[in-house]
Parts: structure tokens; C-alpha cells; sequence
């Protein structure tokens, strides 16, 4: 490793800690050299690196055990797939939410408890429709109920994957407020309550389509307009 500049001293660990990471020079389960040593091998402070430890342990690359120290992870880009969908096109993004909200659907409906069934429809109640005002707390309030008919899928991995992709797919929520998209209303998550409530897997595959349908058609227009 060399020296740091002084600028955004961090961002330059974090990035210099990972590098090494990546090339090998801890192996997977290794343990990293202590606060003083990282700082000598970086010329910055302790403090510089216990922040930069503790951002490569929330992207996965490292893992802190209490009483022994810091350990390497993992030496994949855990970032790269979240960076990819970002650079992919709204189209791809809708289309990459629906291919998850549908699976997440019809396991629902073959999965979900009486208690599933009350909480989403308390939480469509608590979302309410759109009527201006602050975007975020709708968000927040729209993107609870989608993650609840995940949660009812009972599929850890697709729990996952949403929760992993959850400011992606915050940001479709944030497109459909706008003018040029149509925001799917009350009666179309309504809709797939009714159907994961019926049990029958097929009728939450289709109305989890229709309340995507019309994001994707206007999505189509404007890509030709």
C-alpha cells in the first residue's frame, strides 16, 4: 500500500483496503492487521480506518467478530450488481421488479397465512393513493406493502434479493409519481391482495401483470415518442 492524499481520506481507504482485498493479499476468512498497523500502511488516522472498516463490512467484504477483530469476507464486487441495474434502463428496471414480484405472488398465494392477509391490507390502507406532497414517506409507505407480499412468499432468497435491490426499487416507485408514468392505484394492489388471498397462484401471477401492465405500456410510448 502507499500513502494517501489528505483529500477524502475515507473514500481513499475504503478503496485501497478493498484493492488489496480483491488482489489477495488477505485471503477469504483472513484476519486484517490491527487498527495501528492499517493506519501505518496508509498514513492515516485510526479513526480514518475504523470508518473504512466499517463501510467494506456493510458492502461485505470484511466481518468484525466481537473480541477477536476484523476478517475478510469476501473478495467479490458486491457492488457491481446494484451498479449495473442502475445503469440499466427504467424499462429493464420495471421489467426486473416484475419478474420478482410475480414469482413472490403466486409462492404467496400457496404460502400465506391469515396474518399475511391482514397486514397487507393494513398496510394498502396505510399507503393510500398519491395526492402530492412528501414523495418519500409515500415511497416508504408503497414499498412496505411490496415487501410484505415478499415476505409472504415465505423464499428467503427472494426476501433477499428485494431487500438488496430495495433502492431500486424505490426509485420505479418514485418514476410511476411523475407525469409521464401512470401510478398503479388503490384498486390495482387491492387486486393482488384478493388474489394471493384466493390461494390460486395463477390469478396472483395475472393481477400482479395488470398492475405492471400499464407502467410498462407508457414506458413503450415514450421510448418511440
Amino acid at each position: 500500500m502507499y500513502p494517501l492524499n489528505k483529500t477524502n481520506l475515507a473514500d481513499t481507504a475504503v478503496e485501497a483496503i478493498r484493492s488489496e482485498i480483491q488482489n489477495r493479499r488477505w485471503a477469504i476468512g483472513e484476519k486484517l492487521p490491527n487498527e495501528a498497523t492499517l493506519s501505518a500502511m496508509l498514513s492515516v488516522s485510526r479513526g480514518t480506518v475504523r470508518e473504512a472498516v466499517r463501510v467494506l463490512v456493510s458492502q461485505g467484504y470484511l466481518e468484525t467478530r466481537q473480541g477477536s477483530g476484523t476478517y475478510v469476507r469476501s473478495a467479490a464486487d458486491t457492488a457491481r450488481p446494484l451498479t449495473m441495474a442502475r445503469r440499466a434502463g427504467l424499462r429493464d428496471q420495471f421489467e426486473a421488479r416484475l419478474a420478482l414480484d410475480v414469482e413472490a405472488a403466486r409462492l404467496a398465494a400457496l404460502r400465506h397465512r391469515p396474518e399475511d392477509i391482514h397486514t397487507l391490507r393494513a398496510l394498502l390502507a396505510a399507503r393510500g393513493n398519491y395526492a402530492g406532497g412528501d414523495k418519500a414517506d409515500f415511497i416508504a409507505r408503497d414499498l412496505a406493502f411490496h415487501q410484505a407480499v415478499i415476505a409472504a412468499s415465505r423464499n428467503a432468497v427472494l426476501i433477499g434479493m428485494y431487500d438488496f435491490f430495495s433502492t431500486l426499487i424505490a426509485e420505479t416507485i418514485e418514476a410511476s409519481l411523475g407525469a409521464d408514468l401512470p401510478e398503479p392505484d388503490m384498486a390495482a394492489h387491492a387486486a393482488i391482495v384478493d388474489a394471493i388471498e384466493s390461494g390460486d397462484p395463477d390469478a396472483a401471477d395475472a393481477a400482479v401483470r395488470r398492475f405492471m401492465a400499464p407502467v410498462l405500456s407508457a414506458l413503450d410510448r415514450l421510448l418511440l415518442s
